[in-house]
């Protein structure tokens, strides 16, 4: 039986204009797409998800990517939980965008706060007709969004599709896992037990004495003699 709502989450979807955030949090909260672009009219969306086994308030707010609300758009970053950065796979001005716009915006205004990437339109990637009608463009390919996750050090890194509804909920479960249960500190529990455990195998178990020289006397300023071997203590390992 889940736990009840324990705590609140805001997440905060950011990335270019058209590259799908709307819609994307519109197919996740009402399960429908919306077949007419319009910019950035979804509403602040609150309610009680659960993952794997935790319940928690999810909160989601949307944003404008484009460049009329540089100066408006940090004002929803203030207390953020976790971040979904979205770009359009079909779409290589937006996914560079990431590294040169989005990052550095996100790293100035809400610094250590995770981010979750996501690849949006995978269903336009794998549309013969859609790139047949585009000649010329070079989608982002699965292998290039992993390396993007790892040049800016996301969480995870997901290609989804609002339209046929493909890992949308996959995206937003993602955010909520990384807050609850952050992969760093997963990391550092891991490491800290294979470091104990290595300690404990590796350690010998025998037993020395210490000895230190006392000088009894001295015959002369550069002759040391009658120098006597005395155990200080026997130490177990």
């Amino acid at each position: 039986m889940a736990s009840s709502a324990s705590r609140f989450i805001k997440c905060v979807t950011v990335g270019d204009g058209a590259v799908g955030k709307t819609c994307m949090l519109i197919c996740y909260t009402s399960n429908k797409f919306p077949t007419d672009y319009i910019p950035t009219v979804f509403d602040n969306f609150s309610a009680n998800v659960v993952v794997e086994g935790t319940t928690v308030n999810l909160g989601l707010w949307d944003t404008a990517g484009q460049e009329d609300y540089n100066r408006l758009r940090p004002l929803s970053y203030r207390g953020a939980d976790v971040f979904v950065l979205a770009f359009s796979l079909v779409s290589r001005a937006s996914y560079e965008n990431v590294l040169k716009k989005w990052i550095p915006e996100l790293q100035h205004f809400a610094p250590g706060v995770p981010v979750v990437l996501a690849g949006t339109k995978l269903d336009l990637r794998e549309d013969k007709h859609y790139m047949a009608d585009h000649p010329g463009l070079v989608p982002v390919s699965t292998a290039q969004g992993e390396e993007l996750r790892k040049q800016i050090g996301a969480a995870y890194y997901i290609e989804c599709s609002s339209k046929t509804q493909q890992n949308v909920k996959a995206v937003f479960d993602a955010a909520i896992k990384v807050v609850i249960k952050p992969p760093q500190k997963q990391k550092e529990k891991k490491k800290k037990q294979r470091r104990g455990c290595s300690l404990l195998s590796v350690t010998p178990n025998f037993s020395f004495v210490v000895y230190v020289y006392v000088v009894t006397s001295l015959i002369d300023a550069t002759i040391v003699s009658n120098l006597e071997l005395v155990p200080l203590h026997y130490l177990s390992f």
